[in-house]
């Protein structure tokens, strides 16, 4: 997996508060395989190991992303993933208790490779209002699911 130069080209931050408490909601983000079963954009899985996943992702604009993630840190508060592929970077889900649920705060920092980093930087300047609108329906996506399948593993 190819490691970020410098400073990333994106750096995109959520924070959502979940009425779950963590260790039920890492148990839904440490399942890379099952990511396929419950956010939206994520169309495809393919399990590497267990800490290992390819994963294909596809937003609301008409392009596939694939990605290998790789998790490199597991232990509460901080689970975190290196990310290689069409992105190159890091995400980082820090799970803070809160009375009985969670705060979760996002954290992704990401190169453009694969076809994306093919892509000449003024064309990117132009797109990047509509790149990070699509990053935000992926993650709108990704939370949603995510509450979902919390109380789906639940029941």
């Amino acid at each position: 997996m190819r490691e970020p130069q410098g400073t990333p080209a994106y750096v995109f931050t959520e924070r959502w508060l979940l009425p779950h408490p963590p260790d039920a909601v890492a148990t839904v983000l440490l399942d890379l395989a099952a990511y396929v079963d419950w956010w939206p954009q994520v169309v495809a899985v393919g399990r590497l190991g267990d800490d290992d996943a390819l994963v294909l992702c596809r937003s609301t604009l008409p392009y596939d992303l694939e990605l290998h993630l790789r998790a490199t840190e597991r232990a509460l508060p901080r689970l975190e993933v290196a990310i290689g592929g069409d992105l190159v970077g890091t995400a980082r889900f820090t799970l803070v208790a809160v009375g009985a649920g969670t705060r979760v705060d996002y954290r992704q920092e990401v190169d453009l490779g694969g076809w994306f980093g093919r892509v000449p930087g003024p064309v990117l300047r132009l797109l990047d209002p509509l790149l990070r609108w699509n990053h935000a329906r992926m993650m709108a996506g990704c939370v949603a699911g995510l509450r979902a399948r919390v109380v789906e593993l639940a029941a």
